[in-house]
């Protein structure tokens, strides 16, 4: 791993409290990853894996109930290194029982006005997000370039009202949209997903942040526009350098755009590695909910084969009941005798087992 990452995560959990079962949601449950600078480092999962939780807690812009429990958020500026959670634990008591959440006691007032007075000078300024849908993102009674606009004057130095438009527009012909000056005076609701989207970078992108979260970016559009989102990712990342957490189910999107890959199952990472490495279907060093996630996504070869695609058994883990073994056991086909009892009963921790590539798997297991 960098010896100084821009954004490091450790040990994050994140959890909601459900009214019906009486029992808390584990939705990230001890994340550890870092994102390099002018690195892309994709984060990859089914739905209901944590991924987008994950990014909304880094965020700050979760408002369910307990939300952040614990961990370390570090991000680093020109300012210095900051813990993003820097004294909020005094806001949160957490009682635990044989490694089960009891009970959670939060002054969630007194933890948002904090956690507000650290974000408000990282959010949209030196991190900014591309959330999954575009157009309810975007505040449906503000024009496009309005919106852009306000995002300029309120995290750069362009504060002037004529300053801020040309900037705006600049980054709508960054983004590629089609008729920028027109777009500019548009409003949300009659512009395509595919616009919509290129508006959403373009406003990330607008305060020229350090840092870029992209939360799905191509969900919801159709395949051809998809592949014109991402052809736009790629070129403004070798544009701009900017280092990005890339969250999506897509493995294509995934291994085009990432540099390293981290492997989200239950709300926790079970592993990261070099994307070439973590993801390429020939490696043996693979986690089993990797190999099956990567022989689940129809390929040429298997096209050229007229292979099936191969179906992740079972269904995905309920993180109200997390079970004390390995979280993928109930669905993994590569147990052994020889560690059975071990994955049924123990969590494996995320260890490296080559350079820079780490794993939560006792098949892998150092000592």
């Amino acid at each position: 791993m960098n010896s100084s990452p821009l954004l490091r995560i450790e040990n994050l959990r994140t959890f909601f409290y459900s009214q019906r079962k009486h029992a808390f949601v584990r939705a990230v449950d001890g994340v550890t990853l870092d994102v390099g600078r002018s690195e892309t480092v994709g984060l990859v999962g089914e739905s209901g894996s944590g991924k987008s939780i994950t990014a909304m807690s880094v965020m700050g812009l979760l408002r369910g109930g307990p939300g952040v429990i614990g961990g370390r958020i570090e991000f680093e500026s020109a300012h210095g290194r900051q813990n993003l959670l820097e004294k909020l634990q005094a806001f949160v008591e957490v009682h635990e029982q044989n490694g089960r959440v009891m009970s959670v006691s939060k002054d969630e007032k007194g933890w948002r006005k904090a956690s507000e007075r650290i974000m408000r000078n990282y959010r949209g300024k030196e991190i900014s997000m591309i959330f999954q849908n575009p157009r309810t993102s975007l505040n449906p009674y503000m024009t496009v370039g309005g919106q852009i606009a306000e995002s300029i004057r309120l995290h750069t130095a362009n504060r002037s009202e004529s300053e801020a438009r040309e900037r705006a527009l600049y980054w709508l012909e960054r983004v590629k949209i089609d008729s920028p000056k027109l777009r500019y005076k548009t409003y949300p609701a009659v512009m395509s997903g595919g616009m919509c989207q290129r508006a959403m970078i373009a406003m990330a992108l607008s305060a020229e942040p350090s840092m870029l979260i992209a939360d799905e970016p191509t969900t919801g559009l159709d395949a051809t526009i998809q592949s014109k989102i991402v052809d736009l990712l790629e070129e403004l990342k070798s544009e701009t350098h900017i280092s990005t957490l890339l969250i999506s189910h897509d493995i294509s999107v995934i291994s085009r755009l990432s540099d390293r890959v981290a492997i989200m199952y239950g709300g926790a990472v079970v592993e990261f590695g070099p994307a070439r490495q973590v993801l390429d279907p020939h490696e043996e060093a693979r986690h089993p909910y990797t190999a099956a996630l990567i022989d689940s996504v129809p390929s040429q070869q298997k096209i050229r084969d007229k292979s099936n695609l191969q179906a992740i058994e079972g269904d995905v883990l309920d993180t109200i009941n997390v079970p004390a073994g390995c979280r993928f056991y109930d669905r993994c086909n590569r147990v052994k005798d020889g560690i059975r009892e071990r994955c049924a009963t123990q969590h494996p921790p995320l260890q490296e087992i080559s350079s820079g590539h780490h794993m939560r798997c006792w098949l892998f297991a150092k000592g």
